[in-house]
Formats: structure tokens, C-alpha cells, sequence
């Protein structure tokens, strides 16, 4: 009969420290588990503030694009409905003033200058757009990317330990 009491003390000694073992395991993966969730809130929030900047310079970038096609638009004369009486009567006295055809050329190639001068950074800063445009893409496909490798790294720790 004693022998049957110490084999039951015995199991049940062993059950309490499976148990105890059971519960020091389950608190890990908890940690674990808080561990992951609160990384993952951190990079929600990067990502957030980052697609947060990324739209405020895309919206920038957009109104000066518009302001310089507006520009462009004038300096080449398709808007010239828009432009005031004033700026036209301007450009008659100015020329009025010239004395030769000669002061008239000079003037000419000055404007053609500075139009292609004008057209010429319109270009430019179309690039730099669609260059930022490619770049802002790039860096938010690598944070999703990482915001993924991230999440799954998180889970494969959280089974396996």
C-alpha cells in the first residue's frame, strides 16, 4: 500500500511540474506573442507617417507641376484669352519703342532664349517628378515588403518556440 502511495505522489509530482512547465511555456508564447504584435504596430505607424509624406509631396509635387503647365501654357500663347488687356498693351508700347529691326531681333531671340529656357525646366522637373514618383513606389513596395517578411517572421518564432 505505501508502495502505491509514493508511485501516486510520484505521477502526480510529475504532472505538477509538466503543468508548471505547461505554464512557464504559455507565458513565453505570450510574451512572444506581445513581442510581434507591438513590432508590428511600430511599423504600421512608419508606414502610415511614411504613405502620410509620401501623398503630401505627391500633392506638392502635382500643384507645381499644374503651376508650371499654367506658366508654360501662357509663355506659348494658348491661354492668351485669359491673360489681361494690360501685358498686351505693355508688349505693343514696348515694341512701339524700338527704332530698329535690329533692337526688334535682339528682342526676339531674348524671349526665344528664355522660352526655351522656360520649357527646358518644365522638362527637367517633369523627370525629377516621374523619377520621386518611381522612387516613392520603390520604398513603399520595400516597406510592405519587410512590413510582410515582418509579420511572417513573427509567426514562424511564435509556432516554433
Amino acid at each position: 500500500m505505501a508502495e502505491n502511495i509514493n508511485q501516486t505522489t510520484a505521477l502526480t509530482q510529475q504532472w505538477l511540474t509538466e503543468i508548471q512547465t505547461l505554464k512557464q511555456q504559455m507565458v513565453e508564447l505570450q510574451h512572444d506573442r506581445d513581442a510581434a504584435w507591438e513590432s508590428a504596430q511600430k511599423w504600421r505607424q512608419l508606414y502610415n507617417t511614411e504613405a502620410e509624406q509620401r501623398r503630401t509631396d505627391a500633392q506638392l509635387s502635382q500643384q507645381a507641376i499644374a503651376s508650371l503647365k499654367a506658366d508654360l501654357h501662357k509663355l506659348q500663347g494658348i491661354e492668351t484669352g485669359t491673360l489681361p488687356a494690360t501685358p498686351v498693351t505693355a508688349i505693343q508700347e514696348e515694341i512701339a519703342q524700338l527704332q530698329s529691326v535690329e533692337e526688334l531681333q535682339t528682342q526676339l531671340m531674348a524671349a526665344i532664349k528664355e522660352r526655351d529656357r522656360l520649357l527646358q525646366a518644365l522638362k527637367t522637373e517633369q523627370e525629377n517628378h516621374a523619377q520621386t514618383r518611381k522612387s516613392l513606389t520603390t520604398a513603399l513596395g520595400d516597406a510592405i515588403d519587410s512590413l510582410t517578411r515582418e509579420r511572417a517572421e513573427g509567426r514562424g518564432q511564435g509556432a516554433g518556440g
